[in-house]
């Protein structure tokens, strides 16, 4: 058996690159369910590995339902119950959408926000960010105090209108990871993500303007549309690939006010999808031939998988963009630390107007949280915590996924993304989740109900159910009674 791993996965911790091994080979066929996998000693002898490294590969298969020990007998080749599942249906693509004001939505998110504030809630399966011991707050705590040593008077100074020059710097180096080259003057710091599409979008269209988003999409951004005066245009959004460039494209066709669309690229919120270069490329195309601004949010690019990542390096929208039309945004605030609130923005042509909306609309942000992030992002400590983050966040959707598969009723469909927070789960008969989310607030279960993420009621039977805490025994109880209600409602 050949074990040797794939050039781009050198970064992986040994354990995990001989376990994508034994993945691969369940998944060719070449083990199948019931197959006994060579003891401990057996993968020492045959890997030249210790003791340790054979069980934590034993362990990590174990925890993505790939194997089951056995009392006295060793670890088996098992078929997770998740893979029994069938996959999120895929939405119609030969339909032109409507556009349809989104009048209403932030009535909707405002009752479902303050419901889940007001009630006491034991286990929140509804919010997308990870439990606060993932993150290196003690790492950042130390950056802050060698950062605040070395510029004692930052408090007591003004801050720079575009971010601090060193934390914009950072940011364009690791941008070309993504195949973006920018200078640290095209990048231009937010608080977080929501502003920055708030920016791109009042810098680009006015009120009563028509904007292409996915569907479903993150009921933020249909908040900002709807405090922008704006016009949404639903486009029909696979859970595999993305959003529809040929349904987008006869949305151009029909309509000649679309202003910009907004795409989430790498794992799409709600749905987790990724979408191929090749689309990618397609779509930046398009926007550019019809005079249409591409707005990016790449909130989420870092928590892709190792096994994804290990295949090609992810390449942003905008490292196609030749003329300046891709306005690309991001954030630190699920990768690094909520409480910083940081987010960034290159605008392309739209630069100028940008940096004026910012200083007219919540001035500059502070430094030293910037500073500190600096400091973190430019050591080799930043890498290896993603690596941490994406491995863990990794057992946790898959566990996630096997009591979503083994308490749920039958017709329960679910995709598990390559990476990511949350799970987008459709439930069976066309439950309404707004029934499902109330049920469970009063067991003091928070879940989204699918609702949030479109102004129509298609996405009534869907849950997104997150995955960013630790699979406690509270948490698996939680899905336990989840799916207890879903079966009882039906």
């Amino acid at each position: 058996m050949n074990t040797t791993p794939h050039p781009t996965t050198q970064s992986q911790p040994l354990y995990q690159r001989l376990a994508s091994h034994y993945r691969s080979a369940i998944h060719a066929g070449s083990l199948v369910p019931g197959d006994r996998m060579p003891s401990l000693r057996g993968l020492m002898r045959q890997h030249d590995i210790s003791l340790s490294t054979a069980m934590q590969l034993s362990r990590h298969l174990e925890s993505e339902g790939w194997l089951e020990a056995r009392p006295r007998s060793g670890y088996f080749v098992r078929r997770p119950l998740r893979s029994t599942l069938a996959k999120v249906s895929e939405p119609r693509m030969d339909v032109t959408p409507d556009p349809a004001q989104y009048v209403g939505i932030h009535a909707r998110v405002s009752d479902f926000v303050s419901r889940g504030r007001l009630h006491m809630v034991k286990t929140n399966l509804a919010v997308a960010r990870c439990a606060p011991e993932l993150y290196p707050g003690e790492a950042l705590k130390q950056a802050t105090m060698r950062v605040l040593r070395r510029h004692p008077n930052l408090l007591v100074s003004a801050s720079s209108p575009r971010g601090n020059p060193e934390f914009r710097a950072v940011l364009a180096k690791r941008a070309l990871g993504l195949g973006m080259t920018l200078s640290p003057n095209e990048v231009q710091i937010t608080n977080g993500c929501i502003e920055a599409l708030n920016l791109a979008l009042r810098a680009v269209a006015r009120p009563g303007d028509t904007i292409a988003v996915e569907s479903p999409t993150f009921y933020g951004l249909l908040q900002v549309l709807e405090s922008l005066g704006l016009r949404a245009l639903e486009i029909p959004t696979s859970p595999q690939t993305g959003i529809s460039i040929d349904a987008l494209e006869l949305a151009l066709q029909t309509y000649d006010n679309i202003k910009a669309v907004v795409v989430v690229p790498h794992l799409q919120n709600p749905l987790g999808s990724i979408m191929p270069d090749a689309h990618k490329q397609r779509l930046v195309q398009l926007c550019e031939d019809n005079a249409v601004v591409l707005i990016e949010d790449d909130t989420y690019s870092e928590l892709v998988s190792e096994r994804t990542r290990g295949d090609a390096p992810l390449r942003a929208m905008k490292s196609w963009d030749k003329t300046g039309n891709v306005i690309y945004c991001a954030s630190l605030h699920k990768i690094l630390a909520p409480g910083l609130r940081l987010g960034w923005m290159a605008a392309g042509r739209w630069q100028a107007r940008v940096e004026m909306l910012k200083f007219s609309q919540t001035r500059s942000n502070e430094e030293l949280s910037q500073l500190a992030a600096a400091d973190f992002i430019a050591s080799p400590a930043y890498d290896r915590h993603l690596r941490r983050l994406r491995s863990t966040l990794q057992v946790q959707r898959e566990k996630t996924a096997e009591a979503i598969a083994s308490y749920f009723p039958p017709g329960t469909r679910l995709t598990v993304p390559d990476g990511g927070l949350s799970l987008w789960v459709e439930l069976p008969q066309k439950l309404s989740s707004k029934r499902v989310f109330d049920a469970a607030l009063q067991e003091q279960i928070l879940v989204t109900p699918g609702l949030m993420f479109s102004n129509s009621l298609r996405f009534d039977p869907f849950l997104r159910i997150n995955c960013g805490w630790p699979h406690s025994q509270d948490v698996e109880q939680a899905l336990q009674r989840l799916g207890q209600i879903v079966a009882r409602l039906l």
